[in-house]
């Protein structure tokens, strides 16, 4: 046993949460020494069954899950076990599920691209009561409570439009050609011209350049 190591009969018990099973196996063999693996869930009805099962020390919690994401997740297990924390861990890193998945409880957010003896400290910290958040994400927690975005507007938003409808959004916002959005999500052209008019409409904008400036405000790209 190293310095580092916990003592075994005091490794928190985690449960991980994440649609590719070789996304949990990389996990669970990365931080399996340190930690103690109780459960691992594919989507919300899987995640929730799990969790409320085990009631883990942590849940390490992918933010789009089949069957309602993250958030819903956290929703249907606070409803049942308010003591249970959650860890946000995402390839993602816009505003929107950073901010959504805070708001539904998950103590920490941070993304794929941390550690192993990174994920084991955030874990013990989110253990601990404290809270955790990738450096960059961090501002968009500081943000939204100093008032900075509008999380209400964000979040009204946002819950009008599919997931695909947000994929191509983001897309759109970051410069993506028609052609390349439909190359990037496997779609046709005519399937992202329908979704692009789709998102128009549902926030109520009336070009490309609108609904680029809307997605830069919200801190989406």
């Amino acid at each position: 046993m190293t310095e580092n190591t916990p003592p075994r009969s005091g490794r928190h018990r985690v449960v991980i949460v994440d649609d590719h099973a070789m996304f949990r196996a990389g996990v669970k063999h990365e931080i399996g020494p340190l930690v103690s693996v109780v459960g691992e869930g594919s989507d919300v009805a899987t995640a929730v069954a799990v969790v409320l099962e085990t009631t883990p020390d942590v849940v390490l919690l992918d933010v789009h899950l089949p069957g309602g994401g993250g958030s819903e997740v956290i929703k249907q297990v606070h409803a049942k076990n308010a003591d249970i924390k959650f860890l946000a861990v995402s390839v993602s890193d816009a505003a929107e599920d950073v901010i959504g998945v805070i708001r539904a409880g998950a103590r920490g957010y941070v993304t794929k691209s941390i550690n192993g003896l990174e994920l084991v400290d955030a874990i013990r910290r989110i253990a601990e009561g404290d809270a955790v958040f990738s450096p960059r994400l961090a501002g968009f927690v500081l943000d939204a409570f100093s008032g900075s975005i509008d999380i209400a507007s964000v979040d009204e938003d946002l819950d009008r439009l599919s997931q695909r409808e947000r994929e191509v959004l983001r897309l759109i916002a970051r410069g993506y050609a028609y052609k390349e959005i439909a190359r990037e999500l496997f779609i046709s052209i005519k399937t992202v011209e329908t979704h692009v008019s789709s998102v128009l409409r549902k926030l109520q904008l009336s070009n490309r350049h609108q609904l680029t400036r809307w997605a830069t405000d919200r801190r989406l790209v």
